[in-house]
């Protein structure tokens, strides 16, 4: 089946191994991301999901925070030493879009829609997954490495203080992205089988 989407998400992979000799500009990579988040779909076209965009020193920054939040959870020298090392990999790429999700806009929806109040927290993180799934295949479509963390919330309090985040802004993911320098690891699947089911 040939298919240009398809064939981008096929290519999409976990890069871990990220650097700085990116030839894109920062401002053209703003703009990709930009509108990447900009067309992703939301409920009701809340348009809930924001954006922090980090190049450079100011990635850097955001990982050294996190490195320095991680020291206390460490067991032993071993284990500390590993995770420093593991910061700097993401550290050591190009920049880090900050995902979150902004509550008021959820909180506005159940007060709106009340029979579906439970709901919009839940959409609210659709609606992130989708904005993150896209910004990380138009980075690769990019030829830009990119791996998807997830280190909130034992940095939320600092990230909101470093970079004057809105108090309604959830943080819910992060994207540290540079250039290639190593190849993604093999990726397996199972069964189709047992997975899914098609009627006609």
């Amino acid at each position: 089946m040939s298919n240009q989407f398809l064939d981008q998400i096929t290519q999409r992979r976990t890069i871990y191994a990220i650097g700085k000799n990116v030839n894109q500009t920062p401002e053209h990579l703003t703009d990709l991301i930009q509108t990447a988040i900009k067309q992703s779909p939301s409920s009701f076209n809340s348009q809930s999901s924001r954006a922090v965009i980090l190049f450079n020193g100011e990635s850097e920054k955001f990982w050294n925070l996190v490195a320095e939040k991680l020291k206390s959870y460490a067991k032993d020298e071993e284990s500390a030493s590993k995770t420093a090392a593991k910061m700097a990999s993401f550290a050591a790429g190009m920049g880090t879009v900050l995902f979150f999700e902004d509550m008021d806009v959820v909180k506005g929806l159940q007060e709106q829609f009340p029979s579906y109040a439970e709901n919009f927290p839940i959409w609210a993180e659709h609606s992130t997954a989708i904005a993150q799934f896209a910004v990380w295949t138009a980075l690769h479509t990019d030829g830009i490495g990119a791996s998807l963390q997830h280190y909130n919330p034992i940095v939320d309090e600092q990230v909101h203080a470093e970079w004057d985040i809105p108090a309604s802004w959830k943080l819910r993911a992060q994207l540290a992205f540079g250039s290639i320098e190593g190849e993604a690891k093999a990726k397996g699947f199972m069964d189709d089988a047992a997975r899914f089911k098609v009627f006609q």
